[in-house]
């Protein structure tokens, strides 16, 4: 058997509040995060201890969210968890005795702490053990308490963030929605102008051009509706097999008004077909957003190179300018929404980096990755994008 000490009453909860919590926080039957896995290790370093676990209450299972170590017995986890769920504060079981009646005898050592919400409700535990017997002190108890609050006070920040960005999405929504109108009013005009019997070659030309990049508008925008909600089932990738060489031909001709302006040359050094399951939509936007920041911050008259390479189920594409360059903050904050790079385009153009944002995400949404590689300034960046090819 076990002896326990438990520092807060047994305080009755509600299960079906406690589940509540958990779809608030996005926490069931999600994969693992890095997060959760440092905190769980940091349990274990604070009684220098091998193992730990991190889990949420589920109705009458765990779902566990973080393991450092060996995984604890199946029914001495569910005990002890079963322990602290039913502690009203977040306090700490101690258990040092050896255990007779389960089948993971060896654990000489358990000590855990309740995660609870301001509400006094419990949602889960964070719990260290080992196989040698040893004295938790009470600075190593307050500290796995503060670690505890601190996961509370990361759920409750990552719930906020994620009512903001909500709150971002719909007026996103508003805004897309008010563009579309005027952006299909264009496309039609400039259909209409192409079928203008007396039209010369160099209007319909035009017209074409003016059609052909307002309709992208409108589908781009359609793309960030969609892709902005998740609960819908568009934001998964309709994968189908789809040319990666004849994909970038098609997204470097729709730069051809842009190229031919700074006299820039694209040369995909790719001669066989390279086939890969994915998103024809989502994956032309994602190099048509790499190409296209190439292109940005190229000087004119400069080249701008596309080459592969296949390694067992993976293709990577690169794409190296000898523009700007990078330096190494530029690189770190690559990815993150309006934040201020030290390059500039080299003709003015616009830049807020969300085109580099939405690259990144439909490479995520292909369980890819997206990374750039620069020596420096002046001496121009190479974007990898890493994709399976099934």
């Amino acid at each position: 058997m076990y002896s326990a000490k438990i520092s807060a009453s047994t305080i009755p909860v509600s299960e079906e509040l406690r589940l509540q919590k958990l779809s608030e926080y996005e926490i069931l039957d999600t994969p693992a995060e890095k997060s959760f896995d440092d905190f769980a290790q940091l349990a274990a370093d604070i009684f220098e201890m091998p193992n730990a676990v991190l889990g949420f209450f589920a109705e009458n299972k765990v779902f566990t969210k973080a393991v450092i170590g060996d995984q604890l017995d199946s029914n001495l986890q569910q005990h002890i968890f079963d322990s602290l769920k039913a502690t009203g504060d977040a306090g700490v079981i101690e258990v040092t005795q050896q255990f007779a009646d389960v089948s993971q005898s060896s654990i000489r050592f358990i000590v855990g702490a309740g995660i609870k919400l301001t509400d006094d409700l419990s949602l889960g535990a964070i719990i260290v053990y080992g196989d040698h017997p040893s004295i938790a002190t009470p600075h190593q108890l307050n500290m796995l308490n503060r670690l505890a609050e601190m996961i509370s006070e990361k759920l409750e920040v990552r719930k906020a963030l994620r009512k903001t960005l909500r709150a971002q999405d719909d007026r996103l929504h508003v805004l897309i929605h008010d563009l579309k109108n005027p952006m299909t009013t264009i496309s039609l005009q400039s259909e209409l102008v192409s079928r203008i019997p007396d039209a010369d070659e160099r209007t319909i030309n035009i017209a074409g051009k003016i059609n052909h990049q307002s309709k992208r508008m409108v589908d781009n925008l359609n793309q960030i509706l969609s892709s902005a909600r998740k609960e819908n089932g568009s934001f998964k990738p309709q994968k189908n097999k789809i040319d990666l060489r004849e994909l970038l031909s098609n997204s470097i001709k729709d730069l051809e008004i842009v190229t031919r302006d700074k006299k820039q040359f694209f040369n995909i050094n790719i001669d066989t077909p390279v086939e890969i399951f994915g998103d024809e939509v989502k994956l032309s936007e994602l190099f048509y957003q790499l190409l296209h920041n190439a292109s940005k911050f190229s000087h004119a008259e400069s080249k701008i190179q596309i080459t592969h390479q296949i390694n067992e189920n993976l293709v990577t594409i690169a794409i190296k300018d000898h523009g700007v360059g990078l330096n190494e903050d530029d690189l770190d904050r690559l990815f993150i929404k309006f934040s201020r790079l030290s390059s500039t385009p080299t003709n003015h153009e616009n830049s807020n980096g969300l085109g580099l944002i939405a690259a990144k995400m439909f490479t995520d949404m292909h369980k890819g990755k997206l990374w750039a590689e620069s020596e420096g300034k002046d001496k121009g960046t190479t974007f990898f994008v890493e994709l399976p090819i099934k």
